[in-house]
């Protein structure tokens, strides 16, 4: 199976900021759109960076209120690690434990094409299981 496969059940709809937008308006696209991370690009759509909930906190824990008028770019993390909808999702599993990953934009020609998390991945890898199991099931019922 492959990232594509992920992305035809969930769609490939991506919450994205550009690197001018302030901390502040970050936040209020996380909470909006009750999400983790919000991806940063340029007028494009080419992926420039990520922000997730755990960045903002970083950054408010060290620099206080003050930091929420700063751009998101000086916060973000970059360089990001991307993948194409033709990556394996097994391939995507290890990235994301290895890496610490839990988003990983999805590109296409250079430019923004979906997002993953690791919630994705997670749900996948339980239907799959369960398809299995019932595979499994219908084959000694029907023995």
């Amino acid at each position: 199976m492959t990232v594509a496969w992920i992305l035809k059940e969930k769609g490939r709809n991506v919450v994205s900021a550009l690197p001018g937008a302030t901390i502040e308006e970050t936040v209020a696209l996380l909470e909006k759109n009750r999400i983790g991370a919000v991806v940063i690009v340029d007028e494009l759509r080419r992926v420039l960076g990520i922000v997730s909930e755990r960045d903002i906190v970083r950054v408010l824990a060290t620099q206080g209120a003050a930091a929420l008028g700063e751009a998101v770019s000086a916060h973000m993390t970059h360089p990001v690690l991307t993948c194409s909808e033709h990556h394996s999702i097994d391939w995507l599993m290890e990235q994301m434990t290895s890496q610490r990953h839990r988003h990983i934009p999805v590109t296409e020609n250079g430019r923004l094409a979906g997002i993953v998390s690791i919630g994705d991945v997670v749900k996948h890898k339980l239907a799959l299981a369960e398809s299995e199991a019932a595979q499994m099931r219908q084959y000694f019922v029907a023995g």
